[in-house]
């Protein structure tokens, strides 16, 4: 009978996933390919912090050798690297399952980003995507994987040159780590340099130094380990005794991202209860900032074992920092429903949601370039906080900014905004609506923009809700100028605007009282308008419905069967009205005028006409009666 050792091979073929994921890390052209070993140190670092926490209920898979370790070692003469640790070691089910195929949802979407990626972003969405390992092909030409999980007598090597097909088979026990994994890079020719005892010691120090686990450098055959990091947590450390450069690496370590991170928040609570708390801002938006999960990315720490990162350590709209908690308060074997229920969790969530939002408040103040750019990646999930956190509600308003009808290209606050108010007003006006530009040029502004009244141009989806939640900022209201009256009367207009006025026509009150008797079943109201200046119509909502915006939002998520009839507003004093007004009520052109009038009220609310067919057909009758005229 033939020993585990000399049993043959089993050869699989990659899932199509991996195979075309592989294809793109081979072919593809980075920028910077030292991301490999970053990446595989994190994974020999995640290993061994597995083993400490399964070595809590089971002590012997730790045996005589408790101290976590990840040893690095060069031969330049076989042009090869390997990245071996003492962690917990894979079966063989579990090599074919981590390297074989790829159970995660985002793998999909990070191929997609992949092969639209610029030059540069590769090494940051590898990361970002929980990919790492097959970066590995990117420098190797083969790559065999010895893993020998803790408290086995046996061992496996899985074994791949990354073009489609890979290998299993029983490892010589006496040839596999005693526990852990090994990595085995057989490099191409081009990455030559990787055997390097310089090059590898500088990308460990750049990029690595910060893993909690220590670093040692074999640098050539037969040669003794050199330790080159301590693996002391950085989170233990004082703030005084870490450099800039420290926590950027552990950022891009933790996050996954290569980029800066835009704010860093890092102290240590102590009284009740006492914690160690490291988070980061990220610099750019991670590519499941808008997942429909919301899930946060705070690892949990008990006493520097790593418990999971899925206990909720922040609310959701704080989702995109990352950054880790670690706590002396909580037993290693916390359960899931212990981390659900904990009153120590719950006051460690408070605790650092208000220093994190107090920091973001800080560098509204002192920073305002970089927090400008931090609200441009995250306020629309900031946001969020305003609907969803009542007790936190005032201080997301106070930092909130707005791009606003007098704001041009730059953003507005809300202190700002009332410190520009009108003597008498009490609202802070708001005009909600999917884009920009499509805002600027809304009718609805009209009337408030020839008054000198700013408004808030709200394009995110969350607005439409959160001013719902919202009663009140500095003693002033929050309304929508596409709901109910204008209220403009009691503001003069500005002197520019006094002179450009023309007097209201003869036959207009008339006129809308003509439109409201043919439109009822189409609108709740017809009437003249004083939020018009220049257009000859616009729809608003009812003073006690949804605005506008809002009520598109909940239709088309199912949540509105029947929408209620909006106002037609009609400007007295445009062209097209006085042209009108004039004819006689039995005149059939009078009636097309009035239905095109809603009908281009609704174009320029975003919608359709009701009826395409009726529509082109009044036109058309308009044009052939101007065409004869």
């Amino acid at each position: 009978m033939p020993t585990a050792a000399e049993k043959p091979a089993e050869s699989h073929v990659f899932e199509a996933d991996v195979a075309r994921l592989l294809h793109m890390m081979v072919h593809s052209v980075y920028s910077d390919k030292d991301v490999f070993l970053r990446e595989l140190i994190s994974n020999a670092a995640d290993a061994c912090e597995k083993l400490r926490y399964e070595s809590i209920e089971t002590p012997s898979l730790s045996g005589s050798d408790p101290e976590s370790r990840i040893t690095l070692s060069l031969d330049e003469e076989r042009r090869q690297v390997s990245v071996e640790d003492n962690g917990i070691g894979m079966s063989r089910e579990e090599l074919i399952e981590a390297l074989g195929t790829i159970a995660r949802s985002g793998t999909r979407a990070f191929m997609e980003r992949l092969e639209s990626s610029k030059a540069g972003e590769g090494a940051q969405l590898i990361g970002q995507f929980g990919v790492g390992f097959y970066s590995c092909f990117m420098v190797a030409e083969r790559v065999d994987v010895i893993s020998r999980r803790a408290g086995s007598d046996e061992a496996w090597v899985w074994s791949s040159d990354g073009k489609g097909n890979y290998s299993v088979s029983p490892a010589d026990i006496a040839e596999a780590p005693p526990r852990g994994t090994r990595i085995l890079l057989h490099l191409t020719e081009e990455a030559k340099q990787y055997t390097s005892r310089w090059t590898i010691e500088q990308i460990v120090k750049e990029q690595s130094g910060h893993v909690p686990v220590a670093i040692s450098i074999v640098d050539k055959p037969g040669s003794e380990p050199v330790r080159i990091t301590d693996g002391s947590a950085l989170w233990t450390k004082s703030k005084n005794d870490v450099s800039k450069d420290e926590y950027r690496d552990f950022y891009r370590g933790i996050s996954g991202q290569y980029d800066e991170p835009a704010l860093t928040v890092h102290f240590r609570a102590e009284g009740r209860h006492e914690y160690s708390a490291l988070a980061f801002v990220p610099g750019s938006q991670p590519f499941d900032l808008f997942d429909p999960e919301r899930a946060g990315r705070m690892k949990l720490y008990v006493k520097r074992v790593f418990i999971t990162d899925d206990a909720g350590l922040l609310p959701r709209y704080l989702r995109f920092v990352r950054g880790l908690v670690d706590t002396s308060d909580l037993p290693l074997n916390v359960s899931r429903e212990m981390i659900q229920e904990s009153p120590v969790l719950s006051s460690i969530r408070k605790g650092v949601t208000s220093r994190i939002i107090t920091a973001i408040e800080k560098l509204a103040e002192t920073e305002e370039e970089t927090f400008l750019t931090l609200w441009k990646n995250f306020g629309a999930v900031l946001k969020e906080g305003i609907y969803e956190d009542f007790e936190r509600r005032a201080q997301l308003l106070a930092v909130s900014r707005f791009r606003t009808t007098a704001s041009g290209e730059g953003y507005r606050s809300l202190a700002d905004y009332v410190k520009g108010a009108k003597d008498g007003q009490g609202a802070i006006y708001y005009l909600a609506g999917a884009g920009l530009e499509q805002l600027r040029a809304s009718p609805q502004l009209e009337g408030f923009r020839a008054r000198g009244i700013e408004v808030l141009l709200l394009t995110d989806q969350i607005d439409s809700f959160w001013v719902m939640n919202a009663p009140e900022f500095e003693g002033k209201t929050f309304k929508s100028i596409t709901q109910g009256a204008a209220e403009l009367s009691q503001f003069p207009l500005l002197d520019n605007e006094k002179a450009s006025l023309p007097e209201t026509p003869a036959g207009a009150e008339s006129f809308v009282a003509f439109a409201k008797d043919k439109l009822a079943d189409q609108v709740a109201d017809v009437r003249a308008s004083v939020r018009l200046t220049e257009s000859a119509v616009c729809l608003v909502a009812s003073e006690g419905s949804y605005d506008r915006q809002m009520e598109k939002l909940l239709q088309s998520a199912g949540r509105l069967q029947d929408t209620a009839k909006p106002i037609l507003e009609i400007n007295p004093h445009h062209a097209m009205i006085r042209a009108v007004a004039g004819l006689e009520d039995n005149s059939p052109l009078k009636e097309d005028a009035a239905w095109l009038l809603l009908d281009q009220a609704r174009i320029l609310d975003g919608d359709k006409p009701s009826d395409s067919r009726a529509f082109a057909e009044r036109l058309g009758r308009i044009f052939e009666k101007a065409a004869h005229s």
